[in-house]
């Protein structure tokens, strides 16, 4: 997936999860993102169940003022990682599995 910039370009987003744990409710997530080439750290909470899927995202405020200062909306940016978080648009560690989905076969 890809987020518009101020200038209209087209800017891919990569999301990678370096750690997850937590429960069916809810889980604890560490990973990192890149955008033109830079790594930003973030921490997140994903939450299950009762009114759907939902994620609290966490990124440093220094690491925000610089995404603003390349020309990309930080509000539009912490909607696309929420929404590759939750679709399961991420990268994982290699030796990490991902669950099945019922009836999808690999």
């Amino acid at each position: 997936m890809m987020l518009g910039d101020n200038h209209d370009d087209r800017v891919p987003v990569t999301v990678f999860v370096t750690n997850a744990s937590g429960s069916e409710m809810a889980s604890k997530l560490t990973g990192y993102f890149v955008i033109k080439y830079q790594k930003f750290p973030f921490k997140a909470i994903a939450f299950g169940r009762i009114g759907g899927p939902n994620i609290s995202l966490n990124i440093a405020k220094k690491n925000l003022d610089k995404i603003k200062k390349m020309s990309i909306d930080s509000d539009n940016l912490e909607i696309l990682i929420r929404r590759k978080l939750i679709e399961g648009d991420v990268v994982l560690p290699e030796d990490s599995k991902r669950p099945n989905k019922p009836g999808r076969q690999l």
